[in-house]
């Protein structure tokens, strides 16, 4: 086999998100918004992955579940938050679990991001981008997720209840226009108005 046929029969990998962020994305940055210095440049801080649960506190096995799928959707083991005071409309006592969360920081982080917007976001049915409108003022977004199933690791057969879940990612943009064209250069699939 001819070199030139071994490089045709050679797969071509995309670059992982964080080098594609180092390498493309910054300098498009820092030319788009005219910064002086690398360090202005927006990037991802943190990725929350939020889930309340309302029935844990009846039922222990919906807190396994949901934990299990969290660290299989995440990589990480979440952190069950505890009601902070007692609800008697909801049947709840201080203490008692009421979700469960995961913080990703780093190659984790950037590895759940690129999963999130090659793979999971669009096997959503009828889907046709995500609200551009989502941001808080400070450049960081939330989407909330109605179901599990959109993402690859999870096994149909495995879950007892559809359950959704809320993803914040936090970056050090100043403002809205800054974090949305970080996100867009990494891929974020918004939608058209």
């Amino acid at each position: 086999m001819s070199p030139d046929q071994a490089q045709e029969n050679q797969i071509i990998m995309p670059k992982p998100l964080k080098t594609r962020y180092l390498e493309d994305i910054v300098p498009k940055l820092t030319e788009q918004f005219s910064f002086t210095n690398v360090h202005q440049v927006p990037k991802v801080v943190k990725i929350v992955v939020n889930r309340g649960l309302g029935e844990a506190s009846q039922n222990a096995k919906a807190l396994e579940s949901s934990i299990n799928e969290m660290m299989v959707i995440t990589g990480q083991k979440p952190v069950v938050t505890r009601a902070k005071k007692a609800i008697a409309g909801f049947k709840i006592r201080q203490g008692m679990p009421v979700g469960i969360m995961v913080t990703l920081r780093g190659e984790k982080m950037y590895a759940f991001l690129d999963r999130l917007i090659a793979l999971a976001l669009p096997r959503i049915r009828d889907f046709r981008g995500i609200s551009p409108k989502s941001f808080d003022g400070r450049g960081n977004y939330s989407l909330g997720v109605r179901e599990q199933l959109m993402f690859p690791e999870i096994n149909y057969d495995s879950i007892d209840q559809i359950r959704g879940m809320d993803i914040s990612i936090v970056t050090s943009a100043a403002n809205d226009e800054e974090g949305r064209a970080l996100l867009k250069e990494m891929g974020m699939p918004f939608r058209e108005n």
